[in-house]
């Protein structure tokens, strides 16, 4: 015997309500034949409203029960939606793709999957790309970074230009630009970092989170390793 279920959700020329095409994506992939109403205006959607008395839509009846909007992962024992509480997703993320790509570019220019120029490329893919998630929102990343980093506690304005500095040296690591032009900035970046990075979490033991996009990465042992790499590339740079 088919399984329907009553879906009611927004869909106006000006709105199209995600959550209510994930409902119905969600109802079909569990059996159901979803009878799909679009509220096509915002009049419409204020009287399902007031008539069932909820806030929000889309909302789902099954069995003429209303199970509610999209919590009704709930209903179906899924997993909440997004991410939830503190993650290293994002920044694993990041180095995988970082990785993946140092690879693809080593074999392209012809030097193989795995040697030196595949990590060198590894190093400074991985410095821009955290850059530009630090670039996405400046103003929120310089909120975050000014509570721990020990020189931008001094000098505000440090926050601002880090991001544009790891770029650089990510930029320039890849472009082959002189050691002496990249490495200097590598290695004070990199090295304030560590020590600021060190003391906040692990001498004050305090909670922080990465500062950078909207991630909900702890601060500590990946935000080291990002600083390490900068100084190890810093003294690569050098000694090369």
């Amino acid at each position: 015997m088919s399984k329907s279920a009553e879906l009611y959700r927004m869909a106006t020329d000006e709105h199209i309500c995600p959550f209510g095409l994930k409902s119905k994506d969600l109802l079909e992939r569990e059996g159901y034949d979803v009878n799909d109403h679009l509220l096509s205006s915002r009049e419409q959607t204020d009287k399902f409203k007031a008539k069932h008395n909820v806030e929000t839509t889309p909302q789902t009846f099954i069995a003429d029960k209303r199970i509610g909007g999209y919590d009704l992962r709930d209903y179906f024992d899924k997993p909440k939606a997004g991410q939830q509480g503190t993650t290293y997703t994002p920044v694993i993320v990041i180095f995988a793709v970082a990785f993946l790509l140092s690879l693809a570019f080593s074999f392209a220019m012809g030097h193989g999957l795995i040697s030196m120029k595949t990590v060198e490329l590894f190093v400074a893919l991985t410095m821009a790309v955290l850059a530009i998630q630090k670039l996405q929102d400046l103003f929120s990343f310089s909120n975050s970074f000014i509570t721990y980093d020990l020189v931008a506690m001094k000098v505000v304005r440090y926050a601002y230009v880090y991001p544009f500095l790891e770029a650089f040296v990510g930029i320039g690591m890849i472009a082959g630009l002189p050691a002496y032009s990249i490495a200097p900035i590598s290695l004070f970046i990199g090295g304030v970092g560590a020590v600021s990075v060190f003391k906040a979490v692990y001498i004050d033991k305090r909670e922080l989170k990465c500062a950078g996009g909207d991630s909900n990465v702890p601060l500590g042992f990946i935000s080291l390793t990002e600083n390490l790499f900068m100084i190890a590339a810093g003294i690569w740079m050098l000694a090369r």
